[in-house]
Parts: structure tokens; sequence; C-alpha cells
């Protein structure tokens, strides 16, 4: 049940951030492996993509990846969440005196978060591809991948170069999610344990949680940037059709490499309005509807259990 209530959480929120999602993959694209300055702009800011995007590919595009996005949060924090829960639930997260353990929450959170990264994979893989590929070639950035939905994009990757295909880029998702968890779950638990304790909202109040999110996302979009733009790029660059390597990056060392040779230190946070505008609702949304869902069970079980 915790893997559900984990899942249908971040599944709710993507509904309404994926087209932030997409945004944010555009413009982490643009200016690959070039200096600032020597490529064109086709993506000024968050709003002038959403625009862009909107005007000349059709009010659809911005929800492009809609299908493995969800499948990707359903998948990835349904593990993700649901094993962090449980992982509370046995008290691995505080110490002796019942409160939230920093390390121990930071620990819990790395591990649930990894095995995550590692299950969740294929389904970003190809959320990915995706979101990448603009209708509309004068604003297409990145390598645009032939595949038009999610089921094509999996048998594609599937026919071409089998199972270890679907995993491919899986590390730098990996490390990604470890670094994102090891941030937003711990200060989530422990902002909430904090306004709790001021009473400003009655207990199990959907603004307690509101409250303690808006601290985590933030932190959660400065820390996951670089580790957010590393696995966009290795996730979305095309292969060669004979020995199926990448074609630009060939590790995530070399691709973060290669990234700060030709793009600077401000190429890791290229976009990171972007990632802040997708991250922080996304947090929010997802955080507090995980905690509710975690609420609504609690009371139902309560409840059966008295009758």
């Amino acid at each position: 049940m915790e893997l559900l209530l984990g899942g249908s959480a971040a599944a709710s929120a993507a509904v309404f951030t994926n087209p932030l999602e997409v945004v944010k993959i555009r413009m982490q694209l643009q200016g690959e492996l070039q200096a600032k300055g020597k490529f064109t702009v086709h993506y000024r800011n968050v709003f002038h993509a959403a625009f862009q995007i909107l005007t000349k590919e059709g009010p659809l595009a911005i929800q492009k990846g809609l299908c493995p996005a969800l499948s990707y949060q359903f998948v990835m924090n349904g593990v993700r969440l649901g094993l962090y829960h449980v992982a509370e639930k046995q008290g691995l997260t505080k110490n002796a005196s019942g409160k939230v353990d920093t390390l121990r929450s930071i620990l819990v959170a790395c591990a649930c978060g990894g095995t995550a990264g590692v299950i969740g994979s294929p389904f970003c893989l190809v959320k990915t591809h995706l979101q990448a590929k603009a209708n509309a070639k004068e604003i297409a950035v990145g390598y645009q991948h032939s595949s038009e939905g999610m089921a094509a994009a999996f048998r594609s990757i599937y026919g071409k170069y089998g199972i270890p295909g679907l995993w491919r880029g899986m590390t730098t998702t990996l490390v990604r999610l470890i670094v994102v968890s090891s941030v937003q779950l711990p200060t989530f638990a422990k902002a909430r344990e904090f306004v709790t304790s001021k009473q400003l909202f009655p207990e199990g109040s959907i603004w307690n949680s509101f409250l303690a999110s808006l601290l985590s996302g933030l932190l959660v979009s400065v820390a996951m940037a670089p580790f957010d733009l590393v696995s966009t790029r290795f996730y979305n660059q095309g292969l060669d059709p004979i020995t199926g390597k990448g074609l630009l990056y060939a590790s995530v060392r070399n691709c973060a490499s290669k990234i700060f040779k030709a793009e600077g230190v401000l190429g890791f946070f290229k976009g990171w309005t972007a990632i802040y505008f997708r991250l922080g609702p996304h947090t929010l949304l997802s955080l507090v509807f995980w905690d509710q869902l975690k609420s609504m069970h609690k009371s139902y079980t309560t409840e059966q259990e008295t009758l």
C-alpha cells in the first residue's frame, strides 16, 4: 500500500507539472556543448519557451511525453516514497527520542532513491526522447529521436539494443535521484516536524505539508540542477547504429567533463529557472498529495480496526 500511495501522489502531481518538464528538457538541450553566444537561442526563458512550443507545435505539444512521465513518476516515486514511508514506520529515520534524525534520514533516502532510479530508468529514457522531439524544426534542440509515442519508443529501443538498451544511462538518473532524495525527503520531514510543533495549523492540516514542501522544493532545485542536466543530455544523445554507443558521451563522467569544457560551470545550471518552476510545484504537489494520502489511509485503517 505504501508503494501505491507514493506512486499515486507523484503521478497526480505530474499531470500538472509535465508542461514544465517539457520546457525544462528543451532549455537544457539548447546550446549543447556550445559556448555562450555561439548558438541560436530558441528559448530565452521559461515563458518564452512555453510560448514557442505552444505557437509553433500546437497546444498538445506542451504535454509531450505525458504517458511515460506518468508511468515514470508512478513507478519511481512509488518505490522511492513508498520505501521511505516503510522506513519511517519502522523507525529507521528517527533517533532514540523519536525525533527525525538527519543522518539516518539521508542514508535511508539515498537507498530509496537509488533503488527507484534503477527501476524507473527506462521510463525516464523514453520520456526524455519524446519531450525533446520538436514538431517544428526551427525550434528543435538536441538530438531528435524518431519515435512518436511511448509504445513505439520502447519497441524501437528494444528492437535495436535489447534489454540493456532500455537501461542505457541508468547511472545518470541513479545519481540524480540519490541526490534529490537525500535533500528532499529529510528536509521535508524536518520542516514538517518543525511546522507541526509550532501548532500553527491543526494536526493533519494540508497547510503543514504546504509550508514544509516550500523549503524542500527550493533546496532540491539548487542541489539537483547539475545532475539533472547531465541526465537529460546523456539520455537524449544519439547512438551509433552499429555499436550502440553514444555519439557524444561515453560515460556520465565524460558527459560532465565535456559540458564543463565547452560551457563552463554555468553550463550545468542552464535552464535553472525552468528546473525550479518544474521542481518547485512538483515537489510541492507530490509531497502534499503523499502526505494527505497517507493521512487518509491511516484514518481509514484506524476506522476499520474499530469496527
